[in-house]
């Protein structure tokens, strides 16, 4: 019977796939080279310490210059958090910009876009508006007696390049009165931060940071990592971004 020879077809087929047949119909391939599209942050936000707990030992000059700072939250006693935000020496709320790397992951909206072009990658940033460039070209991140020649920059100077299916992003010459995070942590003029990101499937990148700050630390600070997800084309607004409220932070300071 036609029906007898269905049968066995079908339950070979469910204990072939890993799902059975109700197996999720997502994509499956992807090129792990290709970072294009718009990415939210979920996950990985480092608890209390956003950029993550495991926090080296301060510097004798790093902690003299952490001490003077007045969160509004805080994860040490030594510098306690005020209630009222004019009483807080956070440089944002001056309206000044969080800056690299606290726009990553100490903002309620951690969503950006990844676009490829020759020679460079762009990473625009929600937040403001902010764009950063990934120079792909070779290269070197400036030196730090270029550095004082370029001067600082909220975010950063970065180059980039690839490592297998990882891409490195070294960035250099933040301007150290912008905040590592919201509890106050430091960092200098000198610092430099790495970043590797990974796409591990269709719709998922990973991110860890590490933080190289001699004047500051004293070892490097590695992240916790950092979880993005795709945002699909239905869920953006017509600013070209996820969120009710999207654009809105456009409009203060």
């Amino acid at each position: 019977m036609p029906s007898q020879r269905v049968l066995p077809i079908l339950v070979l087929f469910f204990f072939q796939s890993p799902g059975g047949l109700a197996q999720n119909s997502a994509p499956t391939d992807f090129d792990p080279r290709d970072l294009s599209g718009v990415w939210s942050g979920f996950g990985g936000g480092g608890g209390r310490v956003p950029f993550g707990p495991d926090r080296p030992p301060l510097t004798p000059e790093g902690e003299a210059k952490y001490l003077t700072h007045i969160p509004t939250r805080s994860a040490d006693p030594r510098v306690p958090a005020v209630d009222d935000p004019a009483l807080s020496n956070d440089p944002t709320f001056a309206c000044n910009p969080r800056g690299f790397p606290r726009v990553m992951f100490d903002t309620s909206s951690r969503t950006f876009e990844f676009i490829h072009i020759d020679d460079r990658v762009l990473q625009l940033l929600q937040r403001g508006r902010t764009l950063r460039e990934f120079w792909m070209d070779g290269r070197e991140i400036p030196s730090p007696e270029n550095m004082d020649n370029i001067g600082p920059s909220w975010y950063g100077h970065s180059v980039a390049k690839w490592e297998g299916d990882e891409l490195i992003v070294d960035t250099a010459g933040m301007d150290d009165r912008a905040w590592l995070d919201h509890n106050g942590n430091v960092k200098s003029f000198e610092a430099r931060i790495q970043e590797r990101y990974r796409r591990v499937n269709a719709d998922t990148i990973e991110l860890r940071m590490t933080l190289y700050d001699p004047t500051s630390y004293t070892a490097p600070w590695v992240s916790v990592t950092k979880i993005f997800k795709r945002e699909s084309p239905e869920r953006l607004t017509f600013f070209g971004w996820y969120g009710m409220f999207s654009g809105v932070t456009d409009l203060m300071c």
